[in-house]
């Protein structure tokens, strides 16, 4: 098992949720915690407890992203006007490799960043290999013609476990995306619940 594939159900396993919605996640089959004390019966939480997992929750989601990089994305969020919640989330959406995998080129969201940087992806004519980059509404996003035939790309755009948002303009036949505009919390499909309201608190204490 890759180390990518195993963080992935590492991630699951100890917040007790599929938070991709995959078929093969270890939480369909055992839905304690892992080790020899996942199955122990757990205290209610307190509050900083409940912000912590929702803050862990949303880093995981979008390929566990670094501590530092996450405080200076929510950073970001509530320094733009509106509510920081929704700010964060329009953020996080529009990194490249959140939207690559929205778009169905890949299968997951940790390959979403690994097919990125492999110098597999166009934004606007111009290959990008951070899967960090800020997408803009209007932004036109294209797997390279020597990589739209990769198997695992092909079979990624047949997935049925989950659509392509409204946010998203996507052509699988050319295997192209326009980021149309920034999503608000309600339009982003997550497979679980979300919180980002909690990761606000977290951080503002």
């Amino acid at each position: 098992m890759s180390k990518r594939i195993s963080a992935k159900h590492k991630i699951d396993r100890r917040l007790g949720e599929n938070i991709w919605g995959r078929p093969k996640s270890p939480v369909n089959r055992r839905e304690y915690g892992p080790g020899e004390h996942g199955q122990r019966r757990k205290g209610k939480p307190s509050d900083f407890g409940i912000q912590l997992r929702a803050k862990q929750k949303l880093k995981g989601y979008y390929g566990n992203i670094s501590e530092k990089q996450f405080r200076g994305i929510y950073g970001e969020a509530v320094r733009q006007k509106g509510d920081t919640s929704e700010n964060l989330i329009g953020l996080l959406e529009s990194r490249l490799d959140a939207i690559v995998y929205r778009a169905k080129f890949v299968a997951t969201v940790f390959a979403a960043r690994q097919f990125v940087n492999h110098g597999h992806v166009k934004v606007n004519g111009q290959r990008v290999n951070i899967p960090s980059y800020r997408c803009n509404p209007g932004d036109v996003i294209e797997i390279r013609d020597r990589s739209k035939q990769l198997a695992f790309v092909l079979e990624a755009t047949q997935l049925a476990e989950r659509d392509v948002p409204e946010y998203l303009d996507t052509d699988h036949t050319k295997m192209t995306a326009t980021y149309v505009r920034k999503p608000a919390f309600g339009d982003v499909p997550y497979a679980v619940m979300m919180e980002p309201n909690l990761v606000v608190e977290y951080y503002s204490r």
